[in-house]
């Protein structure tokens, strides 16, 4: 998803004969207090690992740079009073940045640099050797032959492509008012299943007769707008759900009730029939698939096919706890307490 949104931006910015992007910003931001904190993508070093798939979306022509680069957060580079300015011209340009940003005092680095270069401070060998890069990938993006903007690509522009990339957009949270939702699966309209083993019953019970509360089915009637038609059905085949018209389906599915060795698994699998059901909505409707289960179970084979996956664990008899969050009464907050494994093997 990240490397076709911004290949659109590519296409985009070659377009409008802007042949080069002030992104991404690949920084990990721990200190909240920090005024350009919003532009990194997470506190956690794997997520912003993981957006650097920007870089080769918007590299189908426009080159990728290093504008700031690691300097940028470190107080003796960047802030008084610890700022040294002339070792920053140097450590960057040393480093091999070919093109620094200098929005506003650029005499200054200019001065700076010339005076460094001409000290051999910094080596002329190096500035010939940035000038050099910067002229070659002018060369290979055919900007001396054609400096104008590129008119092939203008029909792009709002393209339908570009608008359906759009449309697949995060699905939560649910609108309330919508035509017709399908809530499937067989943990949707199931009490034992929500509150597990360890309940009324040692092993738990499948069903409504264990306890009163409130399904996760009757959460959602209770939560969308009147005119909104809730339509469930436990395994829906594809052809049902092809031909529903419907705006988009819930599915939950999950884990049986279990208590102790009960529940020892060797592969870690959602029960049956969980696995068509997702397979039968998500493939033909955009779907929320809510897991009900007391670990992390294996969704690797299930991820391709779904737009949206919560673990709700054993939320217990108040099913309208998981509608509250998937319509956005409330958010989701937290994080996970526990890995989830890709496959079973990485659990070992």
């Amino acid at each position: 998803m990240i490397y076709g949104i911004d290949a659109v931006h590519g296409h985009n910015n070659v377009a409008t004969g802007i042949p080069y992007v002030f992104a991404p910003c690949i920084a990990v931001c721990r200190d909240p207090r920090w005024g350009r904190c919003y532009e990194s993508y997470s506190e956690d070093h794997k997520i912003v690992q993981l957006m650097t798939e920007i870089i080769p979306g918007l590299q189908g022509d426009p080159p990728a740079n290093s504008k700031k680069g690691v300097p940028f957060g470190l107080d003796r580079i960047t802030s008084p009073p610890h700022a040294n300015y002339s070792y920053s011209v140097e450590a960057g340009v040393g480093a091999g940045i070919d093109m620094i940003m200098v929005p506003y005092n650029f005499t200054e680095f200019i001065d700076d640099l010339t005076y460094q270069v001409k000290h051999n401070i910094i080596p002329m060998s190096r500035i010939d050797d940035a000038v050099k890069r910067i002229l070659r990938v002018k060369f290979v993006m055919g900007l001396f032959e054609n400096p104008m903007a590129d008119n092939t690509l203008v029909n792009q522009l709002r393209s339908q492509a570009h608008r359906e990339l759009a449309r697949e957009a995060p699905l939560l949270p649910l609108p309330k008012k919508a035509t017709k939702i399908l809530v499937a699966g067989t943990h949707a309209d199931n009490l034992g299943y929500q509150c597990g083993g360890w309940t009324i019953a040692w092993q738990g019970l499948s069903g409504n007769d264990l306890t009163t509360g409130t399904t996760i089915l009757q959460a959602v009637k209770n939560m969308v707008d009147p005119s909104t038609q809730v339509v469930y059905s436990q395994n829906p085949d594809a052809e049902f759900v092809k031909s529903g018209k419907l705006s988009h389906a819930i599915v939950v599915v999950g884990e049986p009730s279990y208590a102790e060795t009960n529940g020892d698994s060797l592969n870690l699998t959602i029960s049956q029939p969980g696995p068509d059901t997702i397979y039968n909505v998500c493939g033909a409707v955009k779907c929320v698939v809510v897991l009900i289960s007391g670990r992390p179970v294996v969704m690797q084979p299930y991820l391709s096919s779904i737009d949206a996956l919560v673990a709700a664990w054993l939320p217990g008899t108040e099913g309208q706890g998981v509608a509250d969050v998937l319509f956005g009464d409330y958010g989701f907050t937290g994080k996970l307490a526990r890995t989830w494994f890709k496959t079973v093997d990485h659990s070992l």
